[in-house]
């Protein structure tokens, strides 16, 4: 698996938000990869709905208490993460 990348829905945004895009995509892409990699290293066995949830939590102690709170991803996204962590396919 290649390491987890957020990517905004660039429909919908205003001009200040279309212009905040980049940043935010890097911000949020730093917190998911830590996130991945502190869940992986210590997984011990928890199905992979707990690890979703974990993956989640873990990513959103990592932003700005503002961007967290409006960070709502795909959670089938998510998932397929956790799926990767539990199956030994993310390194």
């Amino acid at each position: 698996m290649s390491e987890p990348h957020v990517t905004l829905d660039p429909s919908g945004l205003d001009p200040v938000q279309q212009k905040l895009r980049g940043p935010l995509e890097e911000q949020l892409t730093s917190a998911l990869q830590a996130a991945t990699e502190r869940v992986r290293s210590s997984y011990a066995g928890e199905p992979v709905e707990q690890v979703c949830q974990r993956l989640l939590d873990e990513t959103r102690s990592g932003l700005h208490p503002d961007i967290a709170a409006g960070f709502n991803p795909d959670m089938d996204e998510f998932c397929r993460v956790a799926v990767a962590i539990v199956r030994g396919e993310v390194s």
